[in-house]
């Protein structure tokens, strides 16, 4: 069973159920989920929009739920580490480097990764997991959030990483490419976290 995050007890009446504006849009969800669920910025608009309308009249049921992504397996890891580290960006900026670095080892196709030249990216990844206390649970495959097209080349950024030369030109393109990606995530998506079940 997925780990619920407890946030406070006393909530505010809708439609203040903002935690952070920023670096990332963390909200308090009106509805049961045990996963923190991402969901596009102008959706989410829309949404909060006719939650509040709904809640000023009286009514609780604010009506199906934009589309989204739930962050389950190994991206549920990553946002709850974005979440515990919310007020300081350069620390979340790291986190999602980080992300990036062990995405790499686990789905990214580099000729480097195939020399011994990746125990410098093992001592590095296994380093930073234990500084920023990150360890993942369950199915591992994908551990950077969702991004959809329209917004970023993924593509673009596996042909980068693939084509890196060196060590120095990987460990680059990969953290400049998680800061575009953070950068996206920021502008583009709201997070809405794990609720224990509140029906208001």
């Amino acid at each position: 069973m997925a780990k619920i995050l407890h946030l406070e007890q006393k909530l505010p009446l809708p439609p203040d159920n903002i935690i952070t504006g920023k670096p990332l849009e963390f909200r308090r969800s009106f509805w049961e989920t045990t996963q923190f669920i991402q969901m596009g910025r102008a959706n989410s608009r829309r949404f909060e929009i006719n939650r509040a309308d709904t809640y000023k009249k009286g009514g609780k049921d604010m009506g199906q739920i934009p589309p989204h992504h739930l962050l389950t397996g190994g991206m549920d890891s990553t946002i709850r580490a974005l979440f515990i580290n919310r007020e300081d960006e350069q620390k979340m900026r790291e986190i999602y480097y980080f992300i990036g670095l062990a995405d790499c080892m686990i789905n990214q196709v580099n000729p480097l990764l195939r020399t011994d030249i990746i125990r410098d990216m093992y001592r590095k990844v296994f380093k930073m997991r234990e500084d920023l206390k990150i360890h993942w649970h369950g199915n591992i495959s994908q551990i950077l959030l969702p991004i959809d097209s329209v917004f970023y080349n993924e593509y673009e950024y596996k042909s980068l990483v693939s084509g890196a030369g060196t060590m120095k030109e990987l460990y680059k393109t990969i953290k400049n490419g998680t800061d575009e990606m953070f950068d996206i995530l920021s502008l583009e998506y709201t997070f809405y976290c794990p609720s224990a079940g509140r029906n208001h």
